[in-house]
């Protein structure tokens, strides 16, 4: 996996800017964050992490409607995208990631296996965008992979 080469672009990136990284994360619940906080420095560009692993949570702390995960449900690209938006208006960040998915070995549903992942990444200048990915593997590959994806989009993104 990436995971040092994407932070290390991820952190240089943010600190030439000023800019300070949001999770908002479901599946992989905080995963992410941790793996963010155990590189020192991190504090010089990391806001925080929100970990919404219900649908209530991610409602009450980021603003998703209600309606909304009803009507698409928790792992959908709106989802994501609004975890993002919530992510950036209920902290001091400048740019997000919000991921939600289905892990396993349980919760698929029809159209979305096991694996299931969406990603979104957005910042205070632009809307977010998702994108859906198919993982294999047991539940802590699922999670892994989607942190994975997860540092490599924001590094993609925010060269």
């Amino acid at each position: 996996m990436a995971y040092t080469e994407s932070l290390e672009q991820i952190s240089s990136a943010l600190m030439r800017r000023g800019w300070r990284l949001v999770t908002a994360e479901s599946c992989t619940g905080g995963l992410l964050s941790g793996l963010v906080t155990s590189r020192p420095g991190s504090s010089s560009w990391f806001e925080c992490g929100f970990v919404t692993y219900s649908n209530q949570a991610k409602s009450n702390l980021l603003d998703v409607p209600h309606e909304l995960i009803e009507r698409v449900g928790a792992v959908s690209a709106e989802v994501v995208e609004a975890m993002v938006v919530g992510a950036l208006k209920r902290s001091g960040g400048d740019v997000a990631v919000a991921i939600s998915g289905i892990a396993g070995p349980e919760g698929a549903v029809p159209g979305k296996p096991v694996g299931t992942v969406f990603i979104a990444w957005g910042d205070r200048d632009a809307l977010p965008s998702s994108r859906r990915f198919t993982f294999s593997g047991d539940r802590d590959e699922v999670r892994r992979q989607a942190v994975d994806q997860a540092l490599m989009g924001l590094a993609e993104r925010y060269r």
